[in-house]
């Protein structure tokens, strides 16, 4: 029952941070929205940054699932393109906390948290390994520090073009990714 109350938590509060963010996201309306008492959250997490930080576990842990889903056959580089696919689509439905990179409070929580430093080096060691790959077969520009794609790729998943599209309601949400997958890996340089 405990885990199910801190999942069904967690569930909110990534719910509520990519729709609102995390300074705009209060402890009460995850409370509401689970239907608990403001109180009875607190028993489960101590902070609003101790909430956002297992919300960004629990992201981490369905990218490494997704990571580790794709077959080992296809060039770095569209391994690269799949994975930026997939936290776009993510991003689109709603799934992908949007966290301020200079919140210093929130910094230091996720620092402090050993689930989260563990899921994020998996992570980038395995998107990081594609990247001088890719780097290695010329796909990707050898002159580029490998930690700048990274970040590069990263930042994708709290880009706010891709919300900047879909509200203008013009395009649907392949479309989007297509485009932010086109200036993302083909620049923006006519060919």
């Amino acid at each position: 029952m405990l885990e199910a109350r801190e999942d069904a938590i967690v569930q909110a509060a990534n719910r509520l941070l990519a729709e609102k963010g995390f300074d705009l996201m209060t402890v009460d309306q995850v409370a509401a929205d689970v239907g608990i008492a403001k109180a009875s959250l607190y028993k489960h997490f101590s902070s609003k940054e101790a909430l956002a930080a297992a919300a960004m576990v629990r992201v981490l842990g369905v990218a490494l699932q997704y990571l580790a889903s794709l077959p080992e056959g296809p060039k770095p580089l569209d391994q690269l393109k799949a994975t930026v696919r997939w936290m776009l689509h993510m991003q689109l439905a709603g799934e992908m906390p949007s966290l301020p990179s200079q919140n210093s409070s929130l910094r230091a929580a996720l620092l402090g948290n050993k689930a989260y430093l563990d899921g994020l080096m998996q992570v980038s060691e395995r998107i990081g390994g594609w990247i001088e790959q890719a780097q290695q077969d010329g796909s990707i520009s050898a002159a580029l520090p490998p930690e700048l794609v990274l970040y590069t790729l990263y930042a994708r998943a709290c880009d706010p073009v891709p919300e900047f599209l879909r509200a203008s309601g013009t395009y649907s949400h392949e479309q989007i990714i297509d485009l932010v997958l086109a200036t993302c890996f083909d620049g923006l340089n006519a060919r």
